[in-house]
């Protein structure tokens, strides 16, 4: 286990225009700064980052996808999609993520849930599963005039978060421009999300606006192994408080590798490469923070433990504060048996 060294970190003053926000480490959950987070509010077509993660999840992204009647009332942000168009659902989703697309949220819906409602239903399951407990979904796209979605700063974060770990949602959503061919036509597609284009890390994300809700942004930005998601509700200034929180954050927090699972050992000579642990830990903390991290080894069973057999514990605390905790397991491993180790097997045996 080992710490890396970082350098003493600037001081930045951010500007924040927002109703609620929140900034977020992707990898650890850590929240790096908040504002009315929990506060339930109108989230607009940011709503559409879920729709995308249902149907990468549920469908092949190479399927033939038929758009239906249920386009001829959508209005807002479109693709303009015809009806009985046929067009990839992974193209679907480059026009439901770059351009917003209220009909693609609709044609998705349908084609990956049976119907809208079944669909609704899958967003709403997947919400609870991720955490969102403030968080609820009445339809794939975001309007809000016949139905709402209701979401926080932090749900939006956590589902910000999860997504980031799909790889074809990172590609999509990072994406500036997007030609398609469907069976009918072309189009040409550039991101809406000017923060692509205005600020040099970031990643990718979704915007977000109607009347009732305002802006919505969730973008998501990486600097030095730092991979950060902002959110920020009812705001007319968001692509400056996003970069402005990026720069913050950046500015303030780096990230420690705290637990190393492949340079893993205990400092005690029975256990000198006998035992493991499963996964690593990096933590993003502040200069100050970074002498405050503790690491505890629990060592619960020394002897007598079966091949991969849980042995103890490695726990982190900040200040007084768990942030991770994991198992040693250990290893029966009879090749590093010493002469004297096979001589007293063997006298042993002798008398059994």
């Amino acid at each position: 286990m080992f710490f890396i060294f970082l350098i003493p970190l600037n001081v930045y003053a951010l500007s924040d225009t927002a109703k609620s926000t929140i900034v977020m480490d992707i990898d650890s959950g850590r929240i790096l700064y908040e504002k009315n987070a929990n506060e339930q509010r109108l989230v607009a077509s940011i709503t559409k980052i879920m729709t995308s993660v249902i149907a990468i999840e549920n469908c092949n992204l190479n399927d033939e996808v038929t758009a239906g009647e249920e386009i001829l009332s959508m209005y807002g942000s479109n693709i303009y999609i015809e009806l009985g168009e046929v067009m990839s659902l992974r193209n679907l989703l480059y026009g439901l993520l770059l351009r917003s697309g209220n009909d693609a949220a609709v044609v998705i819906a349908n084609y990956v849930g049976g119907d809208e409602e079944k669909f609704v239903q899958m967003m709403n399951d997947k919400a609870k599963e991720i955490g969102m407990t403030k968080t609820v979904f009445k339809n794939p796209h975001g309007l809000d005039e016949k139905t709402k979605n209701y979401s926080t700063a932090h749900d939006m974060a956590l589902l910000s978060s999860y997504a980031y770990s799909l790889k074809e949602y990172r590609k999509i959503s990072s994406t500036k421009k997007w030609i398609v061919q469907s069976d009918k036509k072309s189009y040409v597609w550039n991101n809406r999300n000017k923060l692509l284009y205005s600020y040099e890390y970031a990643t990718g994300g979704k915007t977000g606006y109607t009347p009732s809700s305002g802006r919505t942004l969730v973008t998501t930005a990486s600097k030095d192994n730092l991979n950060l998601t902002v959110v920020t509700l009812s705001d007319n200034n968001e692509y400056v408080t996003h970069e402005s929180l990026y720069e913050y954050a950046f500015n303030k927090y780096r990230k420690y590798l705290i637990v190393d699972k492949d340079n893993f050992t205990v400092n005690n000579n029975f256990f000198k490469n006998n035992c493991y642990i499963k996964e690593s830990f990096a933590y993003p903390l502040t200069n100050d923070e970074k002498e405050k991290v503790n690491v505890i080894l629990r060592i619960e069973k020394q002897d007598n433990f079966k091949n991969n057999e849980v042995i103890g514990s490695v726990v982190v605390n900040l200040e007084d504060k768990e942030i991770f905790k994991t198992n040693i397991f250990g290893i029966q491993n009879k090749k590093n048996n010493t002469v004297i180790d096979k001589i007293v097997n063997f006298i042993k045996n002798l008398f059994k």
